[in-house]
């Protein structure tokens, strides 16, 4: 087994979860080759690059504020060492604030990894099925209160 390998495909995989709940698009973007293939459940599949961070930027956008954790990574490769697949355990929490809402949940993914002629691994088909889901109302019912929400600093009009 390759170790370095196993090393550049976890931190690929945590640079994922990091671009994702920072919303950094581009880097997102960077971890996958364009005709990566993403299924969530039954409903949510693409087939491309673009049309994955296009429905992640507009759903996602400012409005939902995510956190992936991703563990207990299970990696093999193949005998040629230019592919491999992952499995990854998925601990997620997103709120919603304009609902009210708090999701937390887990799944595993499934991934395959491609090594491209630059050197660098980008994931080519990722997706999960969840184990579990969990909805929770926030506020002034619910038990849960959001104090700090980095994403609706954005959307506030800056002072001149």
């Amino acid at each position: 087994m390759d170790l370095q390998a196993v090393a550049e495909i976890m931190r690929l995989k945590y640079r994922y979860a990091r671009a994702l709940d920072t919303k950094d698009w581009n880097e997102l973007a960077s971890t996958l080759t364009p005709d990566v293939d993403a299924v969530y459940g039954e409903h949510l599949v693409f087939d491309s690059r673009d049309a994955f961070i296009g429905f992640l930027e507009n759903t996602l956008a400012t409005r939902l504020i995510t956190e992936h954790r991703c563990s207990h990574p299970e990696i093999e490769f193949s005998e040629d060492g230019r592919s491999a697949t992952g499995v990854w355990l998925l601990s997620d929490t997103v709120i919603i604030p304009e609902d009210g809402m708090l999701l937390r949940g887990s799944a595993y993914y499934h991934d395959r990894y491609s090594l491209g002629e630059d050197g660098c691994w980008r994931i080519s088909r990722t997706g999960y099925r969840r184990n579990w889901e969990t909805v929770t109302p926030m506020g002034e019912s619910g038990s849960v209160r959001l104090t700090t929400n980095r994403w609706a600093m954005l959307q506030q009009p800056r002072a001149s």
